[in-house]
């Protein structure tokens, strides 16, 4: 045994030589993991998932066994033990952030053992296929980022949750044989996290497959956690501090939030709908893309990767909904080709026709550590104002129908297909109200009176009795009505991309109601006295 310093993090690694034999029991006790997990009572009603542990368990076995059993026989290979901190930091940012968001959407703590599984069949998986090609394997933390980033952007749905061990073992051949010479040394080219989220994305597009993962819903629960952008931006804090990747989240960010700004000063609408940087983005922008081993070296490169990270986002937003695809795909699809580009922004960046955006000419003698404080500074004072602005955080308005109420009216840029949105899920939800305002907008804006007999027909059977009327109507050819939410209604409603909120009594709904924009809900539930009417619904 020695140890020595590693090369590029100074952290201490061991390294050992083993035999076929060692290196063979040291993988089996990953499979053996795998194998006692699926035998958890918690898998017992999942069959698919358990099948596809026991699955990969045996895929690891029969690896093992041809490597050490056959082609290493009586050879030897070195095992490592490299603690990086880029990992280990990494994964307790993720972490953290996993187990804030679990709280507030429970699926995600369901997932717990498909996480361990992961994490399991990531270390058997990586450890074969080093010492197939390099016969060296390092054990650390680099495994947790990449199954940390896959739960925090898509995961796949029991029924095709063996798909999830295929995109683990993408990003770890991506990160094996994929490499390239960059500033003397050989290094990987894509980000291992983001890489296999990015090729599956394209697939599942391809084949209309989206509904086999939980890519919707990620991008939906994100919001539900209070104060989410704020939890992420301190969360973000250490990595920015240690690794120096403030000024890519920073440019990113104030980039998608100017478009947005812009946007809507220009049309009157919201181009993100209920943020002016989704929170499933702003994700990325803190957690994903800012990995320092594939992208620029340079501060301007760094900048320029930012801004660049940004506008894709806003395209490939409008590119995917124009397809009639879910835009949550924004923020993945274009990493790998940013990586590709980063010796070219690198070159770019020491261009004298950047040196006005080279923020670190003011402070050339500063140590690393403290020009990171300094575009930390900055990057939190921006931080500050866009919070304050009201458009990035818990209280945006285009959470709620009111505003796009209002834009329908006004005929602004995609307001009634975005209110049409909202609607629908606050009647997949149980709003019988928005069951009718979807028949509504489909009958009168849209032209599909099939369709809105469906959706008045939910209201009704929910007791709405707008809903049956608009049912005869359509019918009919009658005029249709809309009506006024009910207490039941708003418990749904008033939620906006939130999760459940904590008001229940009829007095409490209809004054958070008025307060958000509800006009007929004001004084609605309260006697003169304050108190709440005996027949109140």
């Amino acid at each position: 045994m020695n140890i020595s310093a590693g090369p590029a993090t100074g952290a201490p690694v061991v390294s050992i030589r083993l035999s076929a034999r060692n290196a063979f029991l040291l993988n089996a006790a990953f499979v053996v993991g795998l194998l006692v997990l699926s035998q958890l009572p918690l898998l017992e009603q999942r069959p698919v998932v358990r099948a596809s542990i026991v699955g990969a368990a045996m895929v690891l076995l029969a690896w093992s066994a041809l490597l050490f059993g056959v082609l290493r026989r009586g050879q030897t290979v070195t095992f490592e033990v490299a603690l990086r901190p880029q990992h280990y930091l990494q994964a307790c940012l993720q972490g953290s952030l996993i187990l804030y968001w679990g709280f507030y959407w429970r699926e995600v703590y369901h997932a717990a053992p498909l996480i361990l599984a992961q994490l399991l069949f990531a270390y058997g998986f990586d450890s074969l296929l080093s010492w197939t090609h390099r016969r060296t394997f390092a054990l650390g933390f680099g495994p947790f980022p990449i199954i940390f980033s896959l739960t925090l952007f898509f995961w796949f749905k029991d029924p095709w949750f063996y798909w999830q061990f295929v995109m683990v073992a993408i990003g770890f051949v991506a990160k094996e044989f994929l490499r390239w010479q960059r500033d003397g040394r050989n290094t990987h080219i894509f980000n291992p996290s983001a890489f296999p989220l990015a090729v599956v994305s394209v697939a599942l597009l391809l084949g209309d497959a989206t509904d086999m993962t939980w890519g919707f819903d990620v991008a939906q629960t994100e919001f539900y956690p209070a104060h989410i952008y704020l939890a992420i931006f301190l969360i973000a804090l250490p990595g920015q501090y240690l690794f120096g990747v403030t000024t890519m989240t920073m440019s990113a960010v104030v980039t998608t939030f100017a478009f947005s700004a812009i946007y809507h000063a220009a049309t009157g609408s919201f181009y993100f709908v209920d943020s002016h940087i989704p929170i499933a983005v702003f994700i990325g922008m803190t957690l994903l893309f800012t990995d320092p081993a594939t992208s620029p070296r340079t501060v301007r490169g760094r900048i320029l990767f930012g801004v660049l990270y940004g506008l894709s986002t806003v395209f490939l937003y409008d590119l995917l909904l124009s397809w009639n695809n879910p835009g949550f795909y924004d923020k993945l699809l274009q990493v790998p080709l940013l990586n590709l580009s980063v010796k070219l922004l690198d070159r770019l960046a020491t261009s004298p026709r950047l040196k006005a955006i080279d923020w670190s000419s003011w402070a050339r003698e500063w140590a690393p550590r403290r020009r990171h404080l300094a575009y930390m500074g900055v990057w939190a004072a921006a931080f500050v104002a866009m919070s304050a602005s009201g458009h990035l955080g818990d209280k945006h308005p285009g959470q709620w129908t009111p505003f796009w109420d209002q834009a329908c009216a006004a005929d602004r840029r995609d307001a009634c297909l975005n209110l049409y949105f909202l609607h629908e899920g606050f009647c997949a939800d149980g709003s019988a109200w928005s069951c009718n305002e979807v028949g509504i907008l489909l009958a009168e804006r849209y032209d599909n009176r099939v369709v809105a007999a469906d959706a008045f027909g939910r209201a009704c059977t929910l007791q709405f009795a707008a809903g049956c009327d608009n049912a005869a109507a359509i019918a009919t050819g009658g005029m249709l009505r809309h009506d006024t939410p009910t207490a039941e209604d708003y418990r749904y409603i008033l939620r906006g991309s939130k999760g459940p909120i904590p008001e229940s009594e009829p007095a409490q709904l209809y004054a958070r109601a008025c307060e958000l924009g509800w006009p007929n809900a004001c004084g609605r539930g309260l006697t003169r006295d304050g108190a709440l009417p005996t027949d109140a619904p």
